[in-house]
């Protein structure tokens, strides 16, 4: 589950990470009012209007702007809310801001320069432990870094049976280029940035910059956090952040009807029991010559309502020219799929597209039985092979 950016730093400083501190607004009327609360607690007199969208890239597209006092945060505000922001990672339609983050200026004067890091916590899964990932190069695209000078690029990876030790800190800090009171500092972020990475049971916490200001403080401007789903049983506080404005509306609709789905760009849709499965069937697609329009795994308790269901959403796809149903009978009946497939073809009526089903393991004949005397225009396949030849000769 991805987060947005003020609900990142919310956990940070939960952990002690220090923050640029700031507060959501969703009209232009509250960003003046959250401006003057900031004001009021911090002193700041420019503040930094952040677009919270879940993409990066937000200061490209105009989603990040300076506003030089509080007379001009309303019309910055304004001019960001509401918008179609278009970064270089969302599609070409863009994402529509519904609130933006009201940030201190923390870029003032003082008596050294400010100095702009990248890091990041992670998974190595070549490795299967933890790595924090850092370069000098902050406030920029990491990936043009890993590319154009991959040798500012620094990882360190933590023993699980030990965890981030002292000395990892203070090398990730000394190969940063730092010293005395930034030094200092700098291990206590890294620290308190792992503890709240583990603590929260993330993916990926990513801080790109990673400010070191001008009286050698170490905070983060910003913070994309993505949580491990299968852990937000945990954090019953973290999941009620979750924001299905910024997912697939198909993708939301499919998780409330307990359907596992994600859209791919492809004319074959597919409907399958398990993940493995799922997968092999896109496989057997591509070696076909069609290309999959979805991964969808309806789960090991398929009745006829969650089948209709699945349709449905595949259906609305317009891409979809055909339609793979692959079902292993394990835990699940063939026959009651096989049903479910013959009453959701009658109750939508409006199926245009060829519905290929294979069904193997537990009372498969009988679902063969049931697609074939159905009398509806369903094609039936036993092997996986046969089903891919009729996808082939369909689409």
């Amino acid at each position: 589950m991805n987060l947005h950016e003020y609900q990142g730093k919310e956990i940070l400083a939960g952990y002690g990470v220090r923050i640029q501190r700031g507060k959501v607004a969703q009209t232009p009327a509250e960003a003046v009012e959250v401006a003057k609360q900031l004001t009021e607690e911090t002193g700041t007199s420019w503040y930094v209007v952040k677009a919270q969208v879940h993409a990066g890239g937000r200061g490209k597209g105009g989603g990040v702007k300076l506003a030089k006092g509080i007379d001009k945060v309303e019309e910055v505000a304004d001019s960001i809310i509401g918008m179609q922001l278009v970064t270089p990672q969302t599609s070409a339609e863009g994402k529509k801001v519904h609130q933006v983050l009201i940030a201190e200026d923390v870029y003032y004067p003082g008596e050294s320069e400010t100095s702009e890091f990248y890091m990041s916590v992670l998974l190595n899964r070549s490795t299967g432990r933890n790595m924090i990932m850092y370069s000098t190069e902050g406030g920029m695209d990491i990936e043009t870094v890993a590319e154009e000078t991959p040798h500012l690029i620094f990882t360190e990876e933590i023993d699980p049976k030990v965890g981030l030790t002292g000395f990892q800190a203070r090398k990730v800090a000394f190969n940063l280029g730092l010293s005395g009171a930034a030094f200092k500092d700098m291990t206590k972020f890294v620290t308190a940035l792992y503890k709240a990475y583990e603590g929260a049971d993330a993916s990926l916490f990513e801080i790109n910059p990673v400010l070191k200001t001008s009286d050698d403080k170490i905070l983060a401007v910003d913070a994309k956090v993505t949580i491990d789903d299968n852990a937000l049983y945990r954090h019953k506080d973290i999941a009620e952040m979750r924001d299905t404005r910024e997912e697939d509306a198909t993708e939301v609709e499919a998780g409330e009807a307990g359907l596992n789905f994600v859209k791919l760009d492809g004319n074959v849709g597919c409907m399958v029991n398990g993940a493995g499965l799922a997968m092999a069937t896109m496989d057997i697609i591509k070696m076909a010559g069609g290309n999959p329009a979805n991964f969808l795994d309806v789960g090991g308790t398929a009745d006829a309502a969650r089948v209709e269901q699945a349709f449905r959403i595949i259906l609305r796809d317009e891409n979809v020219k055909a339609i793979l149903v692959n079902i292993f009978g394990g835990i699940v009946r063939c026959d009651r799929v096989a049903q479910g497939v013959v009453d959701a073809y009658k109750n939508m009526g409006n199926i245009n597209v060829p519905i290929i089903v294979r069904l193997q393991g537990t009372n498969a004949e009988e679902a063969k039985k049931l697609i074939d005397e159905s009398g509806l225009e369903v094609h039936s396949a036993i092997a996986l092979q046969e089903a891919a030849d009729l996808v082939q000769e369909l689409v």
